[in-house]
């Protein structure tokens, strides 16, 4: 039987992995504003931009290391991939309600969990996928309250066309972090996370840059923060626990993405709201259950 302590110290990764999504669930918040401000890609470069100019001196500071070629392989990929995912993102969200937005993205953590059996050889517990379709049936019941109400303008399903490709992407991301997280540490997973990602799209600078009023430099400077600040949540926490384990917290960002709505901007919260958070909370439980075949192995440092 494991002691308090133990278990203690095993819900840590699912702590950090859950206040994560609520930093990125407020970074689309602010993004949002600003995109629609600057534009797409002006505000999603700087924010990358940014990012790296803040977390690149606490990197230095601790007494950097080039990364090793199969590090460095791994931040480029997922740079690359984080480029084009958020810059697909963002633009889902000046084309749909950013609740419904996060809700749909939602189909990312059931393609990962079969991303990690097939490119990192994890074995898919029962739990595990039960936690995920009582999540992606939690995000359902929300959904169904909210969609049908909106128009299906060319906009609207180029905005759902940009949220499945990056969804996508967000996807194939779990498997690279679990992948990064075991050969690099989290300062340094979030320095190159940016870094390259803002070098990515600095690449399509001569085509697409707008030079952006000063109103929306707040917004993505707070973007590029919370976006730093989740990258090494993330990469602690991916160290530590499965991807197919902490996936299933993804589906908490709809209740981040419904608790801004009402400070921001009062929505309020439906009963189908309320249904659905019961589902994504008890998938989110259930997630976090040590199965029993795996209570005499030892822990991972």
């Amino acid at each position: 039987m494991s002691s308090p302590a133990a278990v203690s110290h095993r819900l840590i990764p699912f702590a950090a992995t859950f206040a994560a999504v609520a930093a990125l669930s407020l970074m689309d918040a602010v993004m949002k504003s600003a995109a629609l401000v600057a534009g797409v890609y002006t505000a999603t470069l700087l924010r990358s931009l940014i990012g790296a100019a803040m977390i690149a001196p606490f990197w230095l500071a601790r007494g950097w290391r080039w990364p090793s070629p199969p590090a460095l392989k791994l931040h480029i990929e997922r740079g690359i991939i984080s480029a084009f995912m958020a810059l697909s993102f963002f633009f889902a969200l000046t084309r749909l309600p950013i609740a419904e937005a996060i809700a749909i993205s939602f189909i990312a953590p059931l393609i990962a969990l079969y991303f990690a059996r097939v490119l990192l050889g994890e074995q898919i517990r029962r739990q595990a996928v039960f936690a995920s379709v009582l999540g992606l049936a939690g995000t359902l019941v929300i959904v169904g309250g909210r969609l049908g109400r909106s128009d299906l303008s060319p906009d609207v399903l180029l905005g759902l066309a940009s949220l499945i490709f990056s969804a996508l992407l967000y996807a194939y991301n779990f498997v690279v972090i679990r992948r990064q997280s075991q050969v690099a540490g989290p300062l340094e997973v979030a320095t190159f996370h940016s870094g390259i990602g803002g070098l990515v799209l600095l690449l399509f600078a001569p085509f697409f840059w707008v030079t952006p009023a000063l109103e929306p430099l707040g917004s993505i400077t707070i973007g590029a923060g919370l976006t730093v600040t989740a990258a090494m949540a993330l990469a602690w926490a991916y160290a530590r626990e499965e991807a197919q384990a902490l996936v299933p917290i993804e589906y908490s960002a709809f209740l981040w993405a419904s608790l801004f709505g009402w400070l921001f901007f009062r929505e309020a919260v439906t009963a189908p709201t309320i249904a659905g958070t019961a589902l994504i909370v008890t998938g989110c439980w259930i997630a976090t259950r040590k199965p029993p075949a795996s209570v005499d192995k030892p822990s991972r440092q």
